[in-house]
């Protein structure tokens, strides 16, 4: 029986991360038709790694506080190709090298210089940087690439404004009596709100719902499966939250976004430009993994966000193919 060549991609991340990494993905799976595609990333990622249509299989993998995994739970030939599009190494770099892959695409780092790729600016887009890498290596990739299929599964709450007040980090989370204050106004002018949070943001979305006295059926707490939070994001009106995962969703799904940044400028994290993406900035840069909402993120007040929200676009924003804005 023929060997089909593998191509293993390192990105053991979240759920941002592996939506800022569909771009490259696409080229990857583009430019190695006949390989397939193995992605390591976090096993509960694995419904969203299947709806980019890049990825033939997940290879469980995640560690602790976006670190690197340790191993990998490879088997079987080493990988004919193998992808680093974690981080620019060493640690990510050395985790791929030892599955000894035939080739390695991968940013160079002064202290794995067998590596001759480009050099890592730190100041660079996310889809930008991933896309840049490939192009290094001669593989074609587009930044703009990066919308997901229309949900087959009906949403929970079609044309609701949902709010999500989690983020992965305290200073990326705006207050949640300022969400209220969104939820409450819109509600006052007849708007649905839907609230929602991650397995352990139950406390966060409580505190919210009673602030903004939301019935029970507008809250969507304890991390909803992955079908349910597409179709649930794909037919809202608008979404706002931090600069998180949800956000990215979003913007996959051509939904009118409200992002709030801070500490990380939205020229590393945010939307493409577009009318229907509105980012909220008003620096300076912060500390992203800090223990208290970033005063560049406090300095966004509740009548911006409304304000905001009424300046986006109305009507189905998708593009007729449903799938690339290319």
């Amino acid at each position: 029986m023929s060997h089909r060549p593998r191509l293993l991609v390192l990105r053991a991340l979240g759920l941002g991360d592996l939506l800022a990494g569909v771009p490259a993905l696409r080229a990857l799976r583009r430019a190695f038709p006949g390989h397939e595609l193995v992605l390591a990333a976090p096993a509960e990622l694995a419904p969203v790694a299947a709806a980019t249509g890049a990825v033939d299989r997940l290879l469980p993998a995640s560690a602790p506080s976006r670190a690197v995994p340790r191993t990998l739970d490879w088997s079987g030939p080493p990988p004919d190709v193998a992808v680093d599009l974690h981080g620019n190494g060493p640690p990510s770099h050395r985790l791929l090298q030892s599955l000894r892959p035939l080739r390695l695409l991968a940013f160079a780092h002064p202290d794995t210089p067998g590596i001759e790729g480009p050099p890592w600016y730190a100041e660079e887009h996310e889809r930008d940087r991933w896309c840049r890498l490939l192009r290094s290596y001669g593989i074609d990739a587009d930044p703009t690439d990066l919308l997901l299929p229309r949900p087959a599964a009906p949403s929970p709450a079609p044309g609701a404004v949902v709010l999500h007040p989690g983020a992965g980090a305290p200073a990326r989370c705006w207050p949640t009596e300022r969400y209220a204050a969104v939820a409450t106004a819109l509600r006052a002018q007849g708007r649905r709100v839907v609230v929602t949070g991650g397995a352990d943001e139950g406390d966060l979305v409580a505190r919210l719902a009673a602030q903004a006295g939301l019935p029970g059926t507008d809250v969507l707490a304890g991390g909803l499966p992955f079908d349910l939070l597409a179709a649930l994001v794909a037919d809202a009106r608008a979404v706002v939250s931090g600069d998180t995962g949800i956000a990215h969703l979003a913007v996959a799904h051509a939904t009118p976004t409200v992002t709030l940044f801070g500490p990380v400028p939205p020229d590393r994290w945010g939307p493409p430009p577009h009318p229907r993406h509105i980012a909220l900035w008003h620096g300076p840069p912060g500390d992203p993994h800090g223990r208290h909402p970033d005063p560049a993120l406090l300095r966004i007040t509740p009548p911006e966000v409304l304000d905001a929200l009424t300046r986006l676009p109305s009507g189905d924003p998708r593009p007729a193919s449903g799938v690339s804005t290319r």
